[in-house]
């Protein structure tokens, strides 16, 4: 395991001394878990393990993104209503109400 030197403030210091002493945690503990909360928290693997789990997921959703046209879809899905609508547009208007229908 490589080691680093890092300088600490006295008032984080006594801060990490306490909650070591309270959670029954050495020092080399608290800095691995605070270093990996960093890291998740900027959404980078820990380690090789995580890089292939990402790619994996990237993978999958670059997949799901292409459509066989190569265009980007709504989202909607085409119900027969939707495609019995579009093929009114010539279509006189229908009436709203029972007054206009006559």
């Amino acid at each position: 395991m490589p080691g680093k030197r890092v300088q600490i403030d006295e008032e984080t210091w006594v801060a990490i001394d306490l909650l070591a002493q309270d959670t029954t945690a050495n020092f080399q503990e608290l800095a691995d878990e605070a270093f990996r909360d960093l890291l998740a928290k900027r959404g980078r693997p820990l380690g090789l393990k995580d890089q292939l789990k990402r790619s994996l997921r990237s993978d999958v959703k670059a997949e799901g993104d292409s459509g066989a046209s190569g265009t980007r879809s709504s989202g909607r899905k085409k119900t027969p209503a939707r495609t019995a609508k579009r093929g009114r547009k010539n279509d006189a208007p229908r009436p709203r109400n029972a007054a206009e229908r006559g």
